[in-house]
């Protein structure tokens, strides 16, 4: 077995193993298994990591056997400068989240670890996935357990939003199937990514294709305007499941961009790249514009989310190596980003059981070591040098510049209102005087709230200040899809 099926079915196998834990005397066994199993599966992507080579932008760690051969439908599996990082990401989230459950989850304790370990396996399973039909199963497959986490371990609306959260991201996902099928009988019987990225299209066969794979990774990502479910889903998600959601899942959509959309249908991307960047301009000051006026943590960052990942979108649609690597460099320092802000929000809700900016003021004199976190991690959401969430802004502010300035000037309005939104709630949550007697009895994070936010800190400091292991490893697989993009397949 390799490396890449390691990453992906140890993950599910121990969380197969937890759900079969489920007796009251148990439950301190699951959480130290639970840990176990998510250290170990980050463990084995390790190898990923220091046996890549960086000079060739050919799939590595391959691994092809038959799956389902009467449809030759294969597991075949790789991972390249572009998939790699989030391989790791996953992985190291999942570590990140079952230390954070470890004492604020105290019902179906086996469930709940075990659907977060089973869901890292499925989301890397997508990562690394280059058949187009197992591609597919593990981008659904991954809806379940997520669909679990929050209608179980959600607020009081949380059967609302998780059916709003599958409906949605499950009828996006129809049109793609029509578009996987389709290809599949143009390229005679293949479901090789790599056959259908040569495949000669005509203009509207290409955009067809093109709205189809629009309709599944526009909602995931999400989009303007079909963001509508996301604000509602981390309401009522637990923190965990917000900060797997934000974190990773929503890459899920971006990713499918790179590995479908640009690649399978190059001339209609051109043809609509403004259409794109039209709707990702639109998220980044619109939806900047909507954060300002919310009352609710969890809501003013899940939009905010929205907003950061209209970057991404943007990134891949100016077509040059800037933008491109900018908008992944961005999906990755948006998974340590939004995860931080999303655990920084549910320390305080275990103590308060409140996200409303208003019950809270004043914060940093009872928690001041959760304070200086949380600060760093606000400044990191507003774009500030030195830290992860500048990295990727300023590569596709410098990419949309070089193709026109008025983007570029639009997209850069973004660090105006990110350090408005989030710099006004943390005023209002942390500084001032206490506000009333709840915050007054705060008190400060324990060992192992400082041990979780302290490896987020890291990372989101760690990538700010030295961001070129991230961008050698994606350099050479980036400009081979810009020059595959930038060859018409008009027959």
């Amino acid at each position: 077995m390799g490396f890449l099926s390691l990453a992906i079915w140890m993950p599910i196998l121990f969380g197969v193993v937890l759900l079969a834990m489920g007796r009251e005397d148990q439950v301190r066994t699951v959480r130290w298994l639970a840990l176990f199993g998510a250290v170990l599966s980050l463990l084995v992507t390790l190898p990923l990591y220091l046996q890549f080579d960086i000079s060739t932008a050919a799939m590595q760690f391959v691994e092809l056997s038959p799956w389902i051969e009467r449809f030759n439908v294969n597991y075949h599996l790789g991972v390249d400068g572009i998939s790699l990082w989030f391989v790791l990401l996953t992985a190291f989230i999942n570590v990140i989240v079952v230390i954070a459950a470890w004492e604020v989850i105290t019902s179906r304790v086996n469930q709940y670890m075990g659907a977060f370990l089973i869901l890292s396996g499925l989301m890397i399973g997508v990562f690394c996935a280059l058949d187009g039909m197992l591609f597919y199963v593990f981008f659904e497959a991954t809806l379940i357990p997520m669909y679990l986490i929050i209608g179980i371990w959600g607020g009081p609306n949380k059967i609302y939003a998780s059916f709003k959260f599958f409906l949605y991201t499950l009828l996006g996902s129809l049109l793609m199937l029509v578009a996987l099928i389709y290809l599949y009988v143009q390229s005679g019987s293949s479901f090789d990514l790599a056959a259908w990225h040569k495949l000669p299209l005509d203009s509207t066969a290409q955009t067809l294709l093109f709205f189809a794979f629009l309709s599944a990774f526009a909602v995931k990502v999400p989009m303007w305007p079909v963001h509508t479910w996301l604000p509602d889903v981390h309401v009522e998600a637990p923190t965990g499941g917000s900060a797997v959601l934000a974190a990773i899942m929503l890459k899920l959509g971006a990713y499918g961009f790179l590995r479908f959309s640009l690649p399978i249908a190059p001339d209609a991307s051109h043809h609509w790249a403004g259409l794109m960047i039209g709707l990702s301009l639109v998220a980044v000051v619109y939806v900047g514009l909507v954060t300002l006026v919310q009352r609710d943590m969890k809501k003013l960052v899940a939009y905010s989310s929205v907003a950061h990942m209209g970057f991404v979108t943007l990134g891949f649609f100016i077509f040059n190596e800037l933008g491109v690597s900018g908008g992944i460099v961005q999906m990755i320092s948006h998974g340590f980003v939004s995860a931080a802000m999303f655990l920084s929000i549910g320390v305080l809700y275990d103590r308060m059981h409140s996200r409303e900016i208003a019950s809270y003021g004043g914060v940093v004199n009872t928690m001041p070591r959760f304070t200086a976190f949380a600060l760093l991690f606000v400044m990191a959401n507003c774009g500030l040098p030195g830290t992860a969430g500048f990295v990727g802004e300023w590569m596709v502010i410098l990419g949309a510049v070089k193709v026109n300035f008025w983007v570029g000037m639009a997209a850069a309005s973004a660090l105006i209102f990110g350090a408005a939104y989030s710099l006004w709630m943390f005023k209002r949550v942390y500084l001032g005087p206490v506000a009333n007697d709840h915050v007054k009895h705060l008190t400060d994070i324990n060992k192992r709230e400082f041990f979780f936010l302290a490896l987020l800190a890291i990372a989101v400091l760690y990538m700010g200040i030295y961001p070129k292991p991230f961008t050698d490893v994606m350099d050479v697989s980036v400009a081979e899809l810009l020059r595959h993009v930038a060859q018409s397949k008009l027959p």
